[in-house]
């Protein structure tokens, strides 16, 4: 049956519902698809959608997220795609809704995505999975919450996402909100991702500083550079799935925040 939905950024869909032919443009929310149980459905996807890992040989790949290739798209005639605003081109994404439904997500905070989590399992028809996933989320960052007072973490960080320049993680990011929920304070005040000299951040002297895994790969050597320059601050490589998928990822993320908080006390 025909089915209409507003996706996120207010565009409204009609899908033949529920949807048996599934391309999804994002790796957290590809991830949330596979959690979701729509193995069969999922017919495309990006090449970083790597999670599940064991899933990801057999799909079809659909190109980057910011370079889509249409054509693969077309030729396995999808009856729903899946993408985000910020993580797709909006060039791509344009071109495929004058020919396919697509459902758009717009996710800046912890709670967006929650929204988006149970958006995305009323949209397959998974609405149960996508509530006990929410569930399992909600708690858990709530206990990290409870935590971050109880152990007055409250400190100051940055948290580097890019080299050459360097570019940090700013205000009105998800991974500012995931900062702010396990007790810290952004150091960046700047909006977005703004790039920065390091120089600059010598002056805003934040406790921490975290190199991400994600989208640059900062290894153990990128480490020495930055505890030169600021010595009374504690440099650490982090997960950067963990502070930037906003997916079924985040059910692992409260794990992984539990044991992070230890290392900030």
């Amino acid at each position: 049956m025909l089915k209409s939905f507003t996706d996120q950024l207010g565009n409204q869909i009609q899908i033949n519902f529920p949807p048996k032919r599934i391309v999804s443009l994002v790796p957290s929310q590809t991830e949330l698809l596979f959690d979701l149980g729509l193995d069969e459905q999922i017919v495309g996807l990006t090449k970083f959608c790597i999670h599940p890992i064991e899933k990801f040989a057999a799909k079809q790949k659909v190109g980057g997220t910011k370079k889509l290739n249409l054509d693969v798209i077309r030729a396995l005639q999808p009856d729903l795609i899946i993408g985000n605003k910020e993580e797709n081109s909006r060039a791509d994404i344009e071109l495929l809704q004058q020919e396919f439904p697509v459902w758009m997500s717009d996710i800046y905070t912890l709670e967006d995505a929650g929204k988006t989590i149970d958006a995305i399992g009323a949209l397959v028809d998974r609405q149960p999975e996508a509530n006990y996933l929410n569930h399992l989320i909600t708690a858990g960052f709530r206990d990290l919450q409870t935590l971050a007072l109880q152990q007055k973490i409250d400190k100051t960080a940055a948290y580097i996402i890019w080299k050459e320049p360097y570019m940090l993680a700013g205000r009105n990011t998800f991974i500012h909100d995931v900062l702010t929920k396990i007790g810290l304070r952004n150091i960046i005040t700047e909006n977005r991702y703004p790039a920065m000299e390091l120089s600059s951040l010598i002056t805003l002297n934040p406790d921490f500083v975290f190199l991400s895994s994600e989208p640059y790969p900062f290894k153990e050597k990128h480490i020495e550079e930055i505890a030169l320059a600021l010595p009374n601050t504690k440099v650490m490589l982090v997960d950067g799935e963990m502070f930037s998928w906003y997916g079924s990822r985040l059910v692992k993320a409260v794990q992984y925040f539990f044991e992070f908080q230890r290392q900030l006390v």
